[in-house]
């Protein structure tokens, strides 16, 4: 059989569909593990491919995108990646032998979720090395390496590959239809290197439909010595019962395949929502076309910009002060009241103005702290700038919403003039008031911290312009009371490098460890507001201890608090709390104040203790 770059120097080749769509249309459920059909009913995925050869397919996938070890460990198949992998290269290589077929290996990327932990560039090479190595050792044709979002990534992937083998590799891209990918560079930045790293083929899929793609493709110069391929997904999903449905048919489909190769594809696919009759329908329309050799990038339409436009109205007036300027010329007290759990507002704007005539600098508001549900702090944050006069700082945590969510939050902050922001992963919601409710966690806090320190350079997470820049002063949390001190430090360096500005710690009980952590942060070069909560009697402390993540209280201190009546709690937590607060300013000049339960009157007298 001819070398696959050989054949496409003269002729365009349709490949296949999307496996796991046919796979679903014919009894595997959404939410199996795909890859593991190879080896639980093989002559399931053979059907998949001899439909696919039977359309008239000249190149078929094998059912292995995402069957490295990271991800099958979700489904406890780990031990069984390699086999996974061989299966599905041989099952695929068996049902195209004796025809004029091509079989890819389909290697995806890692896909690493924000609650996985990091893994080292070796492990990572590793995981492709085992996948990729188990494809090749099946006999496939070539290598596609396809539906990456990042471009390092890729670049991993593809150096891999070419330590391991010699014969043709597709890199293909999953790119927003902006032209961006998720890490930011646009497509033909991406493009470039791609050929200058040494990709035989370079194309997009799994990300767009097909007007999308052919827009895409349309602004991507074409050489002499470009191999194109385009798979495109079968328009936009609707979820309906259960399942993502797609409406383009295989006649439109057909209908574009001159528009692609006019673009400079030479290999031409389905991805989401395509099945064998839609690769029927484009090898009808292949008949009497060519590949084009040559094909120069159109250039981008310039926006009609009007004066209005080159002038935006603020929506809102008003802009916070960065707290950070503050600090340059007075003691910065943060204190973080929680928004009522009920529509009874009235206990807490008179907290925030107490705390305000007290002198508190800002009051810092949680988003749903421990998973329960409260007032917005969105909507709190509005109240007290309106009704109280006083700088709200906002904790934005990534359980709740997805990055899109996330980032309409943002630019919804940016828009009111809200500066101070402090960025979380939260809580899980299994934890909180409502079990059932679904944790997000599109992106953890460092990722949350980049996202808002490029909408601070005037982009959004694809890189795309949001034609102005947002102003956020980037907060990060630290947890001191962590077994693992030093690991706790290096979580935070990682911060600081995303993009944090400040930290924030959870509270501390112990004048020792507040001491170490004034001196182990304050090399760090950034400001660091310490966390000071008042205890009220040992209940509460025997509660936080035991009950709360990321808080622990020393065993003398509950001690102290058993021994007492329950009248004296709050005297004494006050007399702790100041000893910690006198600590911190030895070192920094602001605190982080933790209104225990509404308790606001606490917070006035700890504030008031220096005054």
């Amino acid at each position: 059989m001819a070398n696959l770059l050989e054949v496409l120097e003269d002729q365009i080749l349709i490949g296949d569909g999307a496996t796991g769509t046919y796979l679903y249309s014919l009894g595997v459920a959404a939410d199996h593990c795909l890859e593991e059909v190879n080896l639980s009913q093989p002559e399931l995925i053979t059907r998949v491919y001899e439909d696919y050869i039977g359309a008239g397919a000249r190149i078929i996938e094998t059912n292995s995108f995402g069957a490295n070890k990271f991800r099958l460990a979700r489904y406890g198949l780990e031990g069984k990646a390699g086999e996974i992998n061989w299966k599905a290269a041989r099952l695929a290589v068996d049902a195209a032998k004796g025809k004029d077929v091509f079989v890819a290996g389909s290697v995806g990327p890692l896909s690493l979720r924000p609650t996985d932990p990091t893994l080292t560039v070796d492990e990572r090479k590793e995981l492709f090395r085992a996948q990729i190595g188990a494809l090749l050792d099946g006999g496939c044709d070539y290598i596609s390496l396809e539906t990456f979002t990042d471009l390092n990534e890729l670049l991993l992937a593809l150096e891999v590959f070419q330590n391991l083998s010699n014969i043709p590799v597709a890199t293909l891209l999953a790119v927003s239809e902006e032209g961006r990918l998720g890490s930011g560079q646009d497509l033909a930045t991406v493009w470039q290197k791609l050929r200058e790293a040494g990709a035989d083929i370079i194309g997009i899929n799994g990300s767009c439909g097909i007007q999308a793609s052919l827009h895409l493709l349309s602004g991507i110069e074409v050489g002499v010595n470009d191999c194109v391929a385009v798979y495109p997904n079968a328009g936009k999903p609707a979820f309906y019962e259960g399942r993502f449905n797609y409406e383009a048919s295989p006649e439109y489909f057909a209908e574009n395949l001159p528009r692609f190769v006019a673009e400079g594809a030479r290999i031409v696919g389905g991805d989401y929502g395509t099945t064998p009759t839609h690769i029927a329908a484009l090898v009808q329309a292949l008949d009497g076309l060519k590949p084009v050799k040559t094909k120069a990038a159109r250039p981008k339409a310039k926006a009609r910009i009007t004066t209005a436009e080159r002038k935006p109205a603020a929506v809102h007036a008003e802009e916070d002060e960065s707290l950070l300027d503050e600090l340059a010329h007075k003691t910065v007290t943060i204190v973080e009241l929680d928004s009522p759990k009920t529509l009874a507002m009235d206990k807490f704007l008179a907290g925030a103005q107490a705390l305000k005539d007290s002198g508190a600098s800002a009051i810092t508001l949680a988003d749903n702290s421990l998973a329960i549900l409260r007032v917005s702090n969105f909507a709190a944050a509005m109240m007290l700038r309106d009704k109280v006069g006083i700088t709200p700082l906002l904790h934005v945590a990534c359980r709740d919403r997805n990055l899109l969510g996330l980032q309409s939050e943002l630019l919804g902050l940016g828009t009111f003039g809200f500066r101070n922001v402090l960025a979380i992963t939260g809580d899980p919601a299994k934890a909180g008031d409502h079990p059932g409710a679904t944790s997000v966690y599109d992106v953890n806090s460092i990722g949350l911290i980049k996202l808002m320190a490029g909408m601070n350079r005037g982009v959004n997470a694809i890189g795309k312009s949001l034609n102005g820049q947002t102003k956020f002063v980037i907060g990060c949390a630290f947890n001191p009371n962590a077994l693992n001190f030093d690991s706790q430090l290096k979580k935070l360096e990682s911060k600081i490098a995303a993009g944090a500005q400040y930290v924030m710690t959870q509270p501390v009980f112990d004048p020792a460890l507040a001491t170490k952590t004034a001196q182990r942060l304050k090399p760090l070069g950034i400001p660091v507001f310490i966390g000071i909560m008042p205890l009220l009697h040992s209940r509460n402390a025997e509660f936080l201890h035991n009950e709360v993540p990321g808080i622990k209280i020393p065993e003398n201190v509950r001690d102290r608090l058993r021994a007492a009546d329950e009248k004296d709690g709050p005297a004494i937590g006050l007399e702790l709390a100041r000893e910690i607060r006198q600590t911190a300013l030895e070192h920094f000049r602001g605190v982080y104040i933790i209104t225990p339960f509404l308790r606001y009157e606490l917070s006035v007298q700890l504030i008031a203790a220096d005054a």
